[in-house]
């Protein structure tokens, strides 16, 4: 079955605007080199993909399995989103099914927009108040987006009040390499600070020196300016 075939593609792709799409192949960096290149758009927004997707909440796995194989974003976006309304509604044991599932298909998950859409849930949901060892292999990964899906699967955690296993990971993934695992760590230590400060503080304390400057900036946000100012310091004098 081609996703062409499918009638909830083809609803979707009612809403194809190509000056957006035009706009959403620079913004997703799909060039040569590029961390999404060769990607495809339709130009849809987010709001509509999900009207569309909850008009089809009881997709079969199948169905969607095609769906993530398109080349087109916006129809992987479509399959992620339906996973994610579909693990909210599920059984424990469904969810074990859609976990597992999200895991096997993890290669299609392949931009920083479908792992932050549906990580937390999926991801961070099931493994919540079970084994850190998966997200740890993720972590371990050399795939870019399974590092992300990672460190971002644990905004669940964290809305819970739990932040052991984001200050273990974002330590594990202090010595990446890329911007996006970066930029990720720092949101989810930024989200740990939001709740409670100390945890956060006292991993700056001890990594601020050597963090990318990316992950400390992102991290610091929403600090005051004088203890944004402190742990900037703190970073220029290390590096130097």
């Amino acid at each position: 079955m081609d996703y062409l075939t499918l009638e909830i593609t083809r609803a979707l792709k009612t809403h194809a605007n190509p000056a957006k799409a035009v706009h959403a192949t620079r913004f997703f960096k799909t060039g040569p080199g590029e961390y999404g290149e060769g990607d495809q758009f339709w130009g849809i927004p987010v709001p509509t993909i999900r009207k569309v997707a909850k008009a089809n909440r009881d997709l079969s796995l199948p169905k969607v399995e095609v769906l993530l194989s398109a080349p087109i974003h916006e129809v992987r976006l479509l399959g992620v989103i339906l996973l994610t309304y579909q693990y909210q509604a599920a059984t424990k044991e469904g969810q074990a099914l859609l976990y597992q599932f999200y895991i096997d298909h993890i290669s299609a998950i392949n931009n920083w927009d479908l792992v932050d859409i549906s990580a937390p849930t999926i991801v961070g949901g099931y493994l919540y108040g079970k084994s850190a060892a998966p997200l740890v292999r993720l972590a371990k990964s050399d795939h870019l987006w399974s590092r992300r899906i990672a460190i971002v699967a644990t905004y669940y955690a964290i809305r819970e009040g739990d932040f052991t296993t984001t200050l273990k990971l974002a330590e594990m993934l202090l010595a990446d390499q890329e911007d996006l695992i970066h930029k990720a760590v720092g949101w989810m230590l930024r989200e740990v600070g939001k709740r409670e400060l100390a945890p956060l503080r006292d991993f700056l304390d001890k990594h601020a020196g050597h963090m990318p400057r990316t992950m400390l900036r992102y991290a610091i946000e929403r600090f005051e300016e004088s203890l944004r100012q402190y742990y900037l310091a703190v970073k220029a004098t290390k590096s130097r």
